[in-house]
């Protein structure tokens, strides 16, 4: 069996899996590949390689997990989100229409930093409680935030466009120019897709609650559900903006890139402790109530680290971008770059970000130059194509620590978000092509 075939199908069976909810992800990104490794000829000693090479590649994030989780945690004990989700609510009136497109203006602004994994941090926490005070589906809260970032992510410091300037060997400000039109009518589109999807969920709730007044509500939220039964004695009141103070900081420090993410949670997790709780007991209490999610969603990006380093180490990924385009008739080929821009978001869920612009892309520009498209023609195809999709794969880290804080499951994310994601980027092709952006 060809690796491309194993690595599809390896794929494909762990997709399948993730959206079936019928084992965890854990058990879903280790059992497949480590079968198709043998499968595939490889012994245990390599496939000892690929893990080490797979964790090296996700360890800061994995420890960045843990103490993120631990740090909003303690933030969400000491009651520092309840003011804000108030205000909120008072800003937008608890309007479900107005929430929703308000979570696309805060993503919008809190990816101009260029990191997925930064956006996640400042606007899950601060809005998934809002969500479930209002009864929305955070589901939705998560679509928007991943459409809104992927589509702010074009700037020349998200990363794709840098993989891409480093092939072509051009400046990258000046591949970015006509890629900002494209940028503000995402923005607008994903305005648009909010307004649609935050009057339906309007509906649902009526028809499901009889009401929207959950502005009152007594009950608190809590690590992503609604409960009454929050710890009081928890709270601290009277050092709201000490905590405030140290949240900002510690988001300030990360989107800053002064030190590393996981360092500038740990820091804020060990001044946060002594000052909200006083005695070791206490504090320890505090890390023990937390440490179950921190750790089951850091085990998952391990797992994660395991199947990476499996596609890369076996040569599975490189292998799907090499005969990718190799399947496409050749009647077709001159519509190549094209073809492989509306199937942008579906190559999302098969090869990592840099599989697709350093494996895939260069084939696809060679292919394209011998049929007369333009290199820059190619390019933008495949990045408006692709990149919309960033944070609904389940091989992107970042969006794993969006589930983590947000505790929802990547099966379901992936059939509420996907197809809307992929209309987005086939829409967005549409329109560069139209306005010459993309050429024929």
């Amino acid at each position: 069996m060809s690796l491309s075939i194993l690595g599809f199908i390896t794929i494909i069976v762990i997709i399948a899996l993730l959206i079936s909810g019928r084992v965890s992800p854990l058990v879903a990104m280790v059992i497949p590949p480590i079968i198709a490794t043998f499968i595939a000829g490889f012994r245990f000693e390599e496939l000892g390689e690929f893990f080490s090479s797979g964790l090296s590649s996700v360890m800061n994030v994995a420890v960045m997990f843990i103490f993120a989780i631990i740090f909003f945690g303690i933030m969400q004990d000491v009651g520092l989100f309840e003011p804000l989700i108030n205000k909120m609510i008072a800003l937008t009136k608890g309007r479900i229409v107005v929430v929703a497109i308000v979570t696309v203006l805060i993503a919008v602004v809190a990816q101009l930093d260029g990191s997925g994994a930064s956006t996640f941090l400042i606007t899950i926490p601060a809005l998934l409680p809002l969500y479930l005070r209002l009864r929305m589906n955070p589901y939705l809260l998560l679509l928007l935030i991943a459409g809104a970032a992927a589509v702010v992510n074009m700037v020349p410091w998200g990363g794709p466009l840098g993989r891409v300037a480093s092939v072509l060997e051009v400046d990258i400000t000046e591949l970015w120019y006509p890629l900002i039109p494209i940028q503000i009518i995402g923005v607008l589109l994903m305005l648009a897709l909010a307004l649609y999807l935050g009057f339906r969920e309007k509906h649902r709730i009526l028809k499901q609650y009889g009401t929207l007044d959950f502005t009152h509500d007594d009950q608190h939220i809590t690590q992503g559900v609604v409960s009454s039964e929050v710890d009081l004695s928890l709270r601290r009141p009277k050092l709201l903006w000490v905590n405030a103070v140290i949240a900002v900081m510690v988001i300030g420090v990360l989107v800053a890139g002064i030190v590393p993410a996981a360092l500038a949670f740990l820091i804020g997790v060990a001044i946060a402790l002594p000052i909200n709780y006083r005695t070791p007991k206490e504090q320890m209490e505090r890390v023990r109530t937390h440490a179950p999610n921190a750790l089951t969603m850091a085990s998952i990006i391990i797992a994660a680290g395991l199947f990476l380093g499996i596609l890369n180490g076996t040569g599975m990924l490189n292998a799907i971008a090499n005969n990718a385009v190799n399947i496409l008739p050749s009647a077709l080929s001159s519509y190549l770059h094209i073809i492989i821009g509306i199937l942008g978001v579906p190559f999302d869920l098969l090869l990592s970000t840099d599989a697709y612009y350093f494996a895939l892309f260069p084939i696809v520009e060679q292919i394209g130059l011998s049929f007369g498209i333009d290199s820059l023609s190619t390019a933008y195809a495949m990045i408006i194509g692709n990149i919309v999709g960033t944070f609904v794969s389940p091989l992107a880290p970042a969006v794993w620590l969006a589930l983590g804080l947000s505790g929802l499951e990547m099966g379901k994310h992936l059939k509420y978000s996907f197809f809307w994601m992929w209309g987005l980027s086939i829409v967005l092709l549409g329109i560069a092509i139209a306005i010459g952006i993309i050429t024929i």
